[in-house]
């Protein structure tokens, strides 16, 4: 079991599912990405490099690219969701667009492989 399911493993099932599917969906835009921590979190690596974070809190649940600029590639996305300089907020019941997740993950990939 890796680091990423351990911490999945933890959560509501809600959260679970929730973070599951980004997974999935990150997984297919970047197969070589691998399940590790990186600044204290459960995160996908690609290359040794932090890719896509995730961190459940009490209200709502978050993803980390690692990247203001790749939050800003999908900033007008989102409207409706919470976000900063580096961060993705959302609740299970009003989930990440699958599509955004994908080019979220493919914005961060291209900062990572130059």
């Amino acid at each position: 079991m890796t680091e990423v399911d351990e911490y999945f493993d933890g959560l509501d099932a809600a959260s679970r599912d929730a973070f599951r599917r980004i997974r999935a969906i990150a997984l297919r835009v970047a197969p070589e990405a691998e399940d590790g921590r990186s600044y204290g979190m459960a995160a996908l690596r690609h290359g040794g490099k932090p890719l896509l974070g995730f961190r459940a809190a009490k209200e709502h649940l978050s993803v980390f690219p690692f990247s203001p600029e790749a939050v800003d590639a999908v900033r007008e996305r989102l409207d409706g969701f919470d976000l900063s300089k580096g961060t993705v907020r959302f609740t299970a019941g009003h989930p990440l667009p699958d599509d955004v997740v994908a080019d979220l993950v493919r914005h961060r990939l291209a900062e990572i492989t130059g």
